[in-house]
């Protein structure tokens, strides 16, 4: 593999960190070079926070550029629309099927991108697009706070890297009382995979 790059974009609270944590260290003990760069931006109050993650057989630096995304995981539905021009015409968009208005819709200051427009302009793009139900899933399993590990459950899939590597990793970077449950997160994500 010459190089991968992968997008990390959330809201504050979804653990896009942590899953841009895990994904590196999978990346590195894959055999990779990796590099990770981290925005946090208003992370404590809902804000957005990416995360740039990079792996290559050699990688020099750690921001991606605009339209060289491989895969964009989009934590939720409006991150999908301020993040997609990173995104490489044909590139990969994962993304967790739920919205999280942020206040200037709540306070009627803007309007919320409904399906249709979200699709349009994914449509231009790329094709290669799966919503993922993560938050659906994740409350099934008793803990709203896995979704992301849902989506890497997902993203997984689309990489030859086998499930028994992330499964030690998320053993590794998670709490040990939280170990199973993640595990589990992975697993079903892992499924959904197209």
């Amino acid at each position: 593999m010459n190089k991968t790059d992968f997008l990390l974009a959330g809201v504050g609270g979804q653990g896009t960190l942590l899953a841009s944590n895990i994904l590196a260290e999978v990346g590195l003990r894959a055999g990779y070079d990796v590099k990770k760069s981290e925005v946090h931006g208003m992370a404590q109050r809902g804000g957005s926070v990416t995360s740039h993650v990079r792996w290559g057989n050699k990688v020099y630096s750690p921001l991606i550029g605009q339209g060289e995304v491989d895969y964009l995981l989009s934590f939720e539905r409006l991150e999908t629309m301020r993040y997609i021009e990173h995104l490489r015409p044909g590139g990969t968009v994962l993304i967790n099927d739920h919205a999280m208005p942020p206040i200037s819709v709540t306070a009627g200051k803007d309007i919320y991108p409904d399906d249709k427009s979200l699709q349009d302009v994914l449509a231009q793009v790329t094709p290669n697009v799966q919503f993922v139900p993560a938050m659906t899933i994740a409350e099934e399993l008793g803990n709203a706070r896995v979704a992301n590990i849902v989506l890497l459950g997902v993203l997984s899939a689309h990489l030859d890297i086998p499930a028994e590597v992330w499964l030690s990793v998320i053993a590794d970077m998670v709490p040990a009382k939280h170990v199973a449950l993640n595990q589990t997160a992975f697993k079903k994500g892992r499924t959904l995979a197209k």
